[in-house]
């Protein structure tokens, strides 16, 4: 295929429902029936209230299934890594790197992008790869900043470097810009954000698997995160690296060709990006409307689409991000992806999608719905509206929540050879679900205010800053949410409220444990 040769646009076939697929259908939806049963045969009284709740527990139970699904799915079917290309293997197709950077902190970027550049040349991609730099960075002494550090990488052939005037469109026009203007000189391009890591040896392996593979438009390569530098960012990474073993193989088995995005760390054909079409620009104002915040899952169901395959490569090694190191930052991310993912309902009924893309764009969604549809129902059962008997409905929920934990503890515990790795591994699986459960009603909370706020027609757009004016002690806002749920419960329910301890206590002390995670690790 030359560098410049079209794929033409062809009708995406109908997923088979069988293998991978059928099996992580079939597990979610068993799980998903014995929460709902449970919940049902756990019922007193079948009070409107009651009859009310029974859906809205469909959907959380869904959403919590499907992931214990992809995890069992993982455990059972291991991925099989991809050849690893001979040493003396080269490239025959061309790479661009693109690093996109927006008031990042230059230097450290230029310093790891001129080593990379170096490493790149030793694992025989120096002539099959080049590295650019996307700057949509605003304001002279930001600028004048960022020319200092990435001047001379450019004058001396180690980058390019290009920062737009206008940021027209964010990081999807930037890199929409310069597929019109350098594109046809290239084969793919890797997109890496400011605080992306890849590895020569990932990046060499990841281009092989494109020259094999003629009909892969998007390899998604699973990412690790970077050591975190306070206890919030090493929970973060102790996370991702326990729980991605089972996940990312599991959902790479499922999804098969219609896989997704995540924005970065992932490779691209050019003829695949192009052949995808500009992103649609939403009819009517933010936060329903204008630009997509989240592009990426958008970007992976259209190159979809035009006909080309999008897969991952759930491999996290060589492939790493940085993770935001306080709860306030995370938030801050986590409040723009609501907006974003809510965006996406006015696309999943865009013609001519996967259903598997089209059940990435209603995953997205549910991803943030279930956090005020779990505060509802949390009010429902605390103030006596939904009257339970036993404790059989928590206990399936529980059970369904830790399978995905068990499943990373089992495989972890199968390649752990000695007694020592397997004491550590289980301190490690112990002290993460320890911090999850503490940490998971304030993301519940503040998941809810951010769907409430996206309701009431409030944009965060990029903005870094998009709370309130005032300034509260951290914490103060989920604490004050805590004592209302318990005060009311007590209220109205009296003793028996004191099954809400799990949810309503960790809110009560969020000061405390924000400043505990916040601190250096």
């Amino acid at each position: 295929m030359s560098l410049a040769e079209p794929h033409l646009t062809v009708p995406i076939a109908r997923p088979r429902w069988h293998g991978p697929r059928a099996l992580a259908a079939t597990l979610a939806v068993a799980l998903t029936l014995g929460i709902v049963l449970a919940f049902a045969f756990s019922i007193a009284a079948w009070t409107p209230a009651a009859l009310g709740a029974l859906p809205l527990v469909a959907l959380t139970a869904m959403w919590i299934s499907g992931g214990a699904a992809t995890a069992l799915l993982g455990l059972i079917r291991p991925a099989e890594p991809s050849p690893t290309p001979p040493e003396t293997w080269r490239p025959a197709s061309r790479t661009a790197i693109l690093v996109t950077i927006c008031k990042e902190e230059p230097q450290p970027l230029a310093t790891h992008l001129d080593a990379l550049r170096a490493g790149l040349i030793r694992a025989g991609l120096g002539a099959a790869t080049e590295v650019f730099v996307l700057s949509d960075t605003q304001g002279p002494d930001l600028v004048e900043v960022e020319e200092a550090a990435f001047r001379p990488l450019h004058a001396a052939g180690r980058l390019t470097y290009r920062r737009r005037p206008r940021n027209t469109g964010r990081k999807p026009g930037n890199i929409a810009e310069w597929v019109g203007r350098h594109g046809s000189a290239f084969d793919h391009m890797l997109v890496l954000d400011a605080d992306s890591r890849m590895t020569p040896r990932r990046i060499r392996h990841m281009i092989a698997q494109m020259e094999r593979r003629g009909d892969l438009g998007l390899l998604q390569a699973g990412i690790a995160l970077r050591p975190g530098e306070t206890r919030f960012g090493r929970h973060q990474r102790v996370a991702a690296r326990l729980l991605s073993r089972g996940f990312g193989p599991g959902f790479a088995a499922w999804t098969g060709d219609s896989g997704n995005y995540w924005g970065h760390n992932a490779i691209i054909r050019i003829a695949a990006f192009r052949a995808a079409t500009a992103l649609p620009l939403l009819p009517g104002k933010a936060p329903w409307g204008g630009s997509i915040l989240s592009h990426d899952f958008i970007e992976a169901a259209w190159i979809r689409r035009a006909g080309w395959a999008v897969a991952l490569d759930p491999a996290t090694g060589g492939s790493a991000e940085e993770a935001p190191q306080k709860l306030h930052a995370f938030h801050a991310r986590d409040r723009r992806w609501c907006q974003g993912n809510l965006q996406h309902l006015r696309l999943i009924a865009e013609p001519g999608l996967s259903p598997i893309s089209r059940l990435h764009l209603v995953m997205g969604v549910v991803s943030y719905l279930v956090a005020p549809v779990w505060l509802v129902l949390v009010a429902l059962m605390a103030f006596g509206g939904v009257p339970l008997v036993g404790l059989l409905p928590l206990a399936m929920v529980a059970a369904v929540l830790l399978l995905p934990k068990l499943c990373a503890l089992a495989g972890w515990w199968r390649s752990a050879r000695t007694s020592r790795r397997r004491r550590i591994v289980l301190r490690a699986t112990i002290g993460e679900l320890a911090t999850s459960s503490v940490i998971a009603p304030l993301v519940m909370l503040r998941q809810a205010m951010a769907v409430f706020a996206v309701c009431l027609g409030r944009d965060c757009g990029w903005k870094t800053g998009h709370g309130p004016r005032f300034s509260l002690l951290p914490g103060f806002a989920e604490a004050m949410g805590g004592w209302a749920l318990v005060g009311a419960a007590v209220v109205i329910s009296g003793p028996s409220a004191l099954w809400l301890a799990p949810l309503a206590l960790p809110l009560c002390l969020a000061p405390v444990i924000v400043r505990v995670l916040d601190a250096p690790a």
